[in-house]
């Protein structure tokens, strides 16, 4: 299973001084700052691993892209709370003669931005391909699709990941043989209190809930221990809601999103709604991939795979209910993945099949998206993170 660029903002302050990718005066003068964008991929006769771009805020412009460290399979992206050091998932058959995947931590480079390896450790699983850390610089966690598992790796002062020291195995299968025989977590992350991770399973049809020991970095299932989605649904990935109160859960074969409220005290999940992302009367095939929330909370986003579109939605923030706005195409094939900048002007989609991430303005008023005529080639883009001097 490939995965297409992940794009992600976050601020950056490496030691020793400010990372800044300047574009010009002009940028300064209006008071945008900089962004430096880093670009996880599929390797191969097009991609060598993680590349770096540098992003204008006031334009929407892209510099062409750099190659800032080589490695296999950097198909997910995740940058440390101190903005020293990134990590990446390594999508590949085995890892020092075992069948599980890798993890890589690197060293960002405060003048340049290029990477530099720390070291790799086990997934505690096969093909992982979605990670995230908590706030505290800790912990990492992985998500295992291939084998269905989770794992959270111990993280150093130098920003070195330990072995895996909790793998959670899931069990279970869903009503699609040749989708969901066995369990695939598809993508993990934290509540916004810190207090519990979620996990997408593709495989179960469900988004689990987990209690971490911030002390020992060991999982323990919540009670209620998450929620199930309608069998065939798929879910792939989460994004919550501003307010903490809800969050929105995309279905890669369903073709759906699904809105439920969430109770940060207990842990729990209610399912509130679920609304097609794909134009009524399509008969294609296509696939859900990412789902991103602008930073207002008025409008959620998702894209479809074979539709190759973007699906624009208003929000009610206090039912959870979603309106659709209009679907806007990616100006490519296979929008694995997207972003939105932290100020909510922005929107690149990555379209892994045509090797293309092209750049959208968004309308603060109404949510939609406007191409803004800027494209940039890149082999297989699945995962962006963008960081920020500050």
């Amino acid at each position: 299973m490939k995965l297409l660029h992940h794009l992600r903002f976050v601020g950056l302050i490496p030691a020793g001084g400010l990372f800044c990718c300047a574009f010009n005066a002009a940028s300064a003068a209006s008071g945008d700052e900089s962004v430096c964008v880093y670009v996880g991929t599929y390797t191969g006769a097009k991609s060598q691993g993680i590349y770096l771009m540098r992003f204008d805020p006031a334009t929407g412009r892209l510099s062409a892209p750099e190659l800032a460290a080589k490695t296999a399979n950097p198909s997910f992206l995740a940058a440390h709370p101190k903005r020293r050091f990134l990590y990446a998932v390594g999508e590949m058959g085995n890892f020092r003669g075992k069948p599980v995947g890798a993890v890589s931590a690197f060293g960002i480079e405060a003048e340049t931005g290029k990477l530099t390896l720390i070291n790799e450790q086990s997934s505690g699983g096969a093909g992982p391909c979605h990670l995230a850390v908590d706030r505290t610089g800790k912990w990492l966690l992985v998500a295992n699709y291939g084998s269905g598992s989770i794992a959270v790796l111990p993280i150093g002062e130098d920003g070195a990941l330990g072995e895996p020291g909790a793998i959670v195995q899931h069990h279970g299968s869903s009503v699609n043989p040749q989708r969901q025989e066995g369990p695939h977590a598809h993508f993990i992350t934290f509540d916004p209190s810190g207090r519990f991770v979620l996990t997408c399973d593709l495989g179960l049809d469900k988004v689990l809930v987990y209690r971490l020991d911030p002390a020992k970095g060991t999982l323990e299932a919540n009670d209620p221990p998450g929620a199930s989605l309608k069998p065939g649904s798929g879910p792939r990935h989460l994004a919550f809601h501003p307010n903490g109160r809800l969050l929105f859960v995309i279905s890669e074969m369903g073709s759906s999103l699904t809105a439920f409220s969430w109770d940060s005290r207990r842990g729990a999940l209610k399912e509130l709604e679920t609304v097609s992302t794909l134009p009524a009367g399509f008969a294609g095939n296509s696939n859900c991939a990412e789902v991103q929330m602008h930073p207002s909370g008025k409008f959620l986003y998702g894209s479809n795979r074979g539709h190759d579109s973007i699906a624009v939605f208003a929000v009610d923030a206090r039912s959870g209910k979603l309106s659709l706005v209009e679907h806007q195409s990616t100006q490519g094939k296979t929008p694995r993945h997207f972003a939105i900048d932290p100020a909510g002007r922005w929107l690149l989609a990555e379209n892994q099949d045509s090797g293309n991430i092209v750049v959208f303005r968004i309308d603060s008023q109404t949510g939609r998206l406007t191409p803004a005529g800027e494209e940039i080639k890149v082999g297989s883009p699945v995962c962006v993170e963008f960081l920020r001097a500050r």
